[in-house]
């Protein structure tokens, strides 16, 4: 079988391929989330319980209601909320008190890019970053009450 030669296209020198991650363009999307952050953690003054609704344009498709009551939907509500949401969004959906509860396990569920944006700007998230993140809630399982199960 005769190989045939691979032409690829001219790539001026001294550029890659391959965005540097170190870069401008990592440098360009950290500041995309800085711009969004507010001031202080005192201006999140989202609600403390209560069902949440966020506008389509943080939440746009699945769960539309967010209970805070409920350990998951909270979590979730959070980690969208500060991917997604604008600045007046974060003031508006994210409350200061239960950001601070929660950050231990929810820096691990957003993006580093996201989690060392929001640790730079805000120390008191810095100081929760060796905390221990809380296991999540175990879903309900139904038994299996299968033949083995005997």
């Amino acid at each position: 079988m005769t190989s045939l030669p691979q032409h690829s296209a001219h790539v001026p020198s001294g550029t890659s391929r391959t965005a540097d991650p170190s870069g401008t363009d990592l440098e360009l999307y950290r500041e995309k989330f800085r711009r969004r952050l507010p001031e202080s953690l005192g201006e999140l003054k989202g609600p403390g319980h209560g069902v949440v609704e966020p506008p389509v344009t943080v939440v746009w498709s699945g769960l539309r209601a967010f209970d805070l009551a409920n350990e998951r939907q909270r979590m979730s509500l959070y980690r969208i909320v500060i991917a997604e949401g604008m600045r007046e969004n974060l003031c508006a959906l994210l409350n200061r008190e239960i950001l601070l509860q929660l950050w231990p396990t929810l820096r691990t569920l957003v993006s580093t890019t996201i989690r060392s944006v929001w640790e730079d700007r805000f120390p008191e998230l810095r100081a929760l970053a060796n905390v221990p993140p809380v296991r999540p809630p175990a879903r309900l399982r139904r038994a299996n009450k299968g033949a083995s199960a005997a």
